[in-house]
């Protein structure tokens, strides 16, 4: 199973953002997937989740401003990232929820 997160860029802060996770493989399908970040000098955390059936979850952080999608005939991942603030700055990281990571994409928000 390989992971490719892409959509990463630079932003100011107020501005918009989409990332796209590819997933390889036949299992998309039957796997949950997240998102997670990790900002310089911070640990890894959690932001956003989808499941199989199209439930979603959100940080607190995060929550009214980011939105988690899925694309199951293509095996894409999406997350939507508007109102974007500097404090998002991180790499942003797609993840199965049977562990497989992706390489990240780094997100910048200026102020």
């Amino acid at each position: 199973v390989q992971l490719q997160a892409s959509g990463g860029g630079l932003v100011q802060a107020g501005g918009s953002l989409r990332l796209s996770c590819s997933v390889s493989g036949s299992i998309f399908s039957f796997v949950g997937m997240g998102w997670y970040r990790q900002a310089p000098g911070k640990q890894r955390e959690w932001v956003a989740s989808i499941s199989t059936d199209g439930s979603t979850a959100y940080a607190d952080s995060v929550k009214g401003r980011f939105t988690i999608s899925r694309g199951n005939a293509k095996n894409m991942v999406y997350l939507q990232m508007n109102s974007l603030k500097p404090e998002d700055t991180a790499v942003y990281y797609c993840k199965t929820s049977t562990g497989y990571w992706g390489q990240g994409t780094q997100v910048t928000v200026s102020s």
